[in-house]
């Protein structure tokens, strides 16, 4: 015998040894994991069908709880359709996960996916699926088969989260009417990464986030239904996300479609944020930003965004408001681009608008009627219409290095005082 060959044998006998040991001790610990690795679960071992039928609630939640007694891991969701009666709570430190890489699009029928039915009629009731601190939603797509397609009706969060670091990955949720709730309970250091969705009255919302929340590539669209009664549903009563209070928000390559407001920044009680967003736009909303409030020292922030409509900051907004490098085009019920009161100060900086006052009605692009107005190195694109008014509650303005075609026609209604110059007419 070579001594290659007995190596060889040696090797195997030893691994032998291992494979015949390791089980025992592996699954005394894990119970039902995958294969005795700890840690790593599936739903089918505790009795989930993912047959559309079949009260899957228990399995999930068993599954759920023995991963975490465990010390936390992954349940994993095989293909199929699993009906969940009431709701499932992911404990601490576990992932729930399904097979989906990145969000599906119109994959309702396919992968791991979730009928929702509890609550119908009852937005406050429990949410669907129960983040805690460090707990992950992950390749999962949720599907609500009782929501009525000609007159859609409430139904409780699909997602909340209570804790630090709540986590959502590569997941659709086709029709919500509510969607991601980080802001009922405390949820610093949230993320949300490769999210679909097309909710039906609320997308995300987030306050008392006091440490630093992540939001990335969420694409909300009508991923259920794409006709104009769905398009006038949502934007006469649904809104994309609102912010509360937040302390720096990072917002990055986010959009909407069909909302009566695509980004509104308020107050309750813990106060107003402060939200950074770039390459992200709404379209086809009637109010693409909407600002009650934002934090006085640091305040809201867009950069590299592009909008279809009408931004307003309300009187009550106290804090700066900063839009860099952004396009803007308009729709017909729209008259200004932008209206603008408060005693915060509002800049525009490197934007271009095109579209405003498409009824001939003399409105500007921008009405500005608050403490502060800056508009610098823009491009007003339609000739012969007015693009800047001040009001007379307009405090201290400037108006510097724009191009404006067809003639500058900036108007100051106040005594507030307008600085202006090193413009281009045409």
């Amino acid at each position: 015998m070579s001594s290659y060959t007995a190596l060889t044998l040696f090797i195997l006998l030893i691994l032998s040894i291992r494979v015949d040991a390791a089980p025992a001790s592996a699954n005394a610990t894990a119970g039902k994991s995958l294969g005795g690795e700890k840690g790593v679960y599936s739903v089918t071992a505790f009795g989930a069908k993912g047959d559309g039928k079949t009260n899957d609630t228990a399995a999930f939640q068993k599954a759920l709880d023995a991963c975490a007694k465990d010390g936390g891991g992954v349940v994993s969701v095989p293909t199929g359709d699993y009906m969940i009666k009431t709701h499932i709570s992911i404990p601490e430190f576990v992932t729930l996960e399904g097979v989906f890489k990145a969000p599906p699009t119109n994959g309702i029928n396919k992968g791991s996916k979730l009928l929702a039915v509890e609550g119908k009629g009852n937005a406050d009731g429990e949410p669907f699926i129960f983040l805690h601190t460090s707990s992950v939603l992950k390749g999962i797509t949720v599907f609500y088969p009782e929501q009525d397609e000609k007159s859609p009706v409430a139904y409780p969060w699909c997602v909340r989260g209570a804790g630090d670091n709540c986590t959502i990955k590569e997941c659709l949720l086709v029709n919500p009417w509510q969607a991601v709730d980080f802001g009922t309970n405390p949820c610093g250091r949230h993320f949300i990464r490769e999210l679909y969705a097309q909710p039906l009255h609320t997308g995300i919302f987030v306050d008392k986030c006091y440490d630093i929340g992540r939001i990335e590539d969420v694409h909300l669209w009508p991923f259920w239904k794409a006709n104009s009664d769905f398009e006038k549903f949502q934007t006469s009563q649904a809104t994309a996300f609102i912010f509360g209070r937040t302390d720096w928000e990072y917002v990055n390559n986010c959009f909407a479609i069909w909302y009566k407001v695509g980004f509104q920044f308020t107050e309750f009680k813990d106060g107003p944020g402060n939200v950074v967003i770039n390459t992200s736009g709404t379209d086809i909303s009637p109010t693409a930003v909407l600002v009650e409030n934002s934090q006085g020292h640091a305040g809201i922030v867009f950069t590299n965004c592009q909008f279809m409509s009408h931004i307003e900051v309300k009187e009550t907004n106290t804090g700066p408001v900063k839009f860099n490098n952004c396009g803007y085009w308009g729709i017909p019920t729209n008259t200004t681009h932008a209206t603008i009161k408060g005693s915060g100060h509002v800049f525009f900086n490197e934007c271009h608008f095109n579209g405003w006052d498409q009824a001939g009605k003399g409105d500007p692009c921008i009405y500005a009627d608050g403490n502060g107005l800056t508009v610098s190195s823009c491009d007003f694109m339609d000739g012969g219409k007015k693009q800047i008014v001040l009001g007379p509650n307009s405090k201290a303005s400037i108006v510097m290095g724009n191009r404006f075609r067809g003639g500058a026609k900036v108007e100051n209604t106040g005594k507030g005082k307008l600085e202006i110059g090193l413009n281009t007419e045409e």
